[in-house]
C-alpha cells in the first residue's frame, strides 16, 4: 500500500510537472526571440528616417558609429550600392518588411522610400541572440522540476507511511492473537477508519479472552465434581478383597491424576501451553509402558523403535503423552485381541519428532481424523486430540490406512 501510495504520488506529480514545464520552456523561447528580435527591430527603427532623408555619406556615418550588439546591419542605397558590408538581400526591394529565418539566424528587411527610388535596411538577428538564455532557463526549469518532485515523492512517501503503519500495526496484532498471544493489543492510530478497526480488534480480543476464561473455568468446574464420585469409589475399593482393592485403588489413583491433570491443563494460560517443549522419545517411551501392561493380557504383539537420544519437540508432556494415549486407546479399541502394533520415533529434518503408530487391524476411513467421527461407538475424539497436539506444535497429523492396517504419524516441530 505504502509503495502504490508513492508511485500514484509520483505519477501524478509527473503528470502536472510536464503540463507546467512544457509550457513554461516553449514561452521561454518565444520569449528569447522576441526580445531579439525587438532589438532588431529598433535598429531598423533608428536608421529609417536617415536612410529616407539623409545622403549615402551621412547614412554611412551612422552605420560606422553604430552599436549593433553582435547583429549584422547592411543598407543597399537605391542604386544598388551596400553602404556597409554586403547584405543577403538581391534583386528588386521587397513592397512590405519581411523576416527570414536561415541556420544564421533571422533577417529582417525594411524597405525605405526615397524621392529617388526604395532603398533597403537589413538587420542580421544571429542564432545565437534568438536562443540567449534559453538552455539556462531550461536547466534551472528542469531543475526546479525535479526539486519539486523529490518533493513530492518525500511528502508521499511520509503520508504512506502515516497511513500503512497503524494498518501494519494491525496486522501483527491480529497475528499475536492467531498465535495465541491474546493479551496483543493494537494502539489505535491512523485516519479515523483505521482507528475504528483497532478499537474492534481491542474489543474483539478482550471478548476472547473472557469467553476462552469462562471455557477454561468450566472445564475445570465440570472436572473437578468428578472428585466426589472418585472419593465414593475408593471408599468401595477398600472394602474389597485385597486382591481386587490393590488393582482397583490403583485405577482409581490413576484416574484421580487425569483429573488433576484435566484441572491444571484448564486452568494453564494459552502463551504457557505455546512455549512448552518435552522430549519425545521419554514421553513415548513411558506411554508405551503404561500400555504394555494390556497388551500382555491381550496377547498383542509389540514392537517398539526409540531413537535412543532425546528428540526435543514444542510440545507439554502432558499434551503429548494424551496424545500418544489417544493414538494407543483406538489400536485397543478398535482391533481385535491379539492384533500386534508397532510404536516408532524418528527424529525429523529441520528438528522435532515424528511419533508413529502402525497396527495390523482392518485400517480407518479418512474421516476418522475429523472430530466427532468413530467408527468404534467411541466418542470420535482420540485422532482430533492427536491432530491438534501435532498442529499446534508446528506439525501435522498424517493417516495411511489399508486392508493390511493402519498408520497414524505425528510430525513434531521443534521447540521454539
Amino acid at each position: 500500500m505504502r509503495r502504490r501510495i508513492t508511485l500514484l504520488v509520483a505519477a501524478t506529480t509527473s503528470v502536472v510537472l510536464l503540463a507546467f514545464l512544457l509550457p513554461a520552456a516553449s514561452l521561454v523561447a518565444r520569449v528569447a526571440e522576441a526580445r531579439a528580435l525587438d532589438a532588431g527591430r529598433q535598429q531598423l527603427q533608428f536608421l529609417i528616417p536617415s536612410v529616407g532623408l539623409g545622403e549615402p555619406d551621412e547614412v554611412r556615418g551612422i552605420l560606422t558609429g553604430l552599436v549593433t550588439d553582435g547583429r549584422s546591419v547592411a543598407v543597399r542605397w537605391t542604386d544598388d550600392r551596400w553602404l556597409s558590408e554586403p547584405g543577403a538581400a538581391t534583386g528588386p526591394a521587397p513592397e512590405t518588411a519581411t523576416a527570414t529565418e536561415s541556420a544564421a539566424g533571422i533577417r529582417l528587411v525594411q524597405p525605405v522610400r526615397r524621392v529617388d527610388g526604395v532603398a533597403v535596411v537589413e538587420v542580421l538577428v544571429p542564432a545565437e541572440q534568438v536562443s540567449a538564455g534559453v538552455t539556462r532557463t531550461w536547466l534551472i526549469l528542469a531543475g526546479l522540476g525535479l526539486l519539486l518532485f523529490l518533493l513530492a515523492l518525500l511528502v508521499a512517501d511520509r503520508l504512506a507511511r502515516s497511513l500503512t503503519r497503524p494498518v501494519t500495526d494491525l496486522a501483527d496484532t491480529a497475528h499475536r492473537l492467531g498465535s495465541g498471544d491474546l493479551s496483543a493489543r493494537v494502539q489505535p492510530g491512523g485516519p479515523p477508519e483505521v482507528r475504528e478497526v483497532g478499537t474492534a480488534v481491542n474489543r474483539l480480543a478482550g471478548r476472547i479472552g473472557e469467553l476462552l476464561t469462562a471455557e477454561r473455568e468450566s472445564a475445570a468446574d465440570l472436572a473437578h465434581r468428578l472428585r466426589t464420585p472418585l472419593t465414593a469409589l475408593r471408599l468401595d475399593a477398600e472394602s474389597l478383597p485385597p486382591a481386587d482393592r490393590d488393582r482397583l485403588l490403583d485405577d482409581v489413583d490413576a484416574l484421580a491424576r487425569t483429573v488433576d491433570e484435566i484441572i491444571s491443563e484448564a486452568r494453564r494460560p494459552v502463551r504457557e501451553g505455546l512455549g512448552a517443549a518435552c522430549d519425545a522419545t521419554a514421553v513415548v517411551a513411558d506411554r508405551v509402558a503404561f500400555w504394555a501392561v494390556l497388551a500382555d493380557e491381550e496377547q498383542r504383539g509389540l514392537d517398539l523403535d526409540l531413537p535412543g537420544r532425546p528428540l526435543p519437540v514444542r510440545v507439554a508432556a502432558a499434551d503429548l503423552g494424551a496424545a500418544v494415549d489417544a493414538l494407543l486407546g483406538n489400536v485397543f479399541a478398535h482391533t481385535v485381541e491379539g492384533t500386534g502394533f508397532r510404536v516408532a520415533v524418528r527424529p525429523r529434518d529441520g528438528g522435532g519428532a515424528e511419533v508413529s503408530v502402525a497396527d495390523s487391524g482392518p485400517g480407518l476411513p479418512e474421516a476418522s481424523v475429523e472430530r466427532g467421527r468413530s467408527g468404534g461407538g467411541s466418542t470420535g475424539l482420540g485422532l482430533d486430540i492427536a491432530r491438534r497436539t501435532a498442529e499446534s506444535s508446528g506439525g501435522g497429523l498424517r493417516l495411511a490406512s489399508s486392508s493390511a492396517g493402519a498408520t497414524v504419524a505425528l510430525e513434531l516441530g521443534p521447540p521454539a
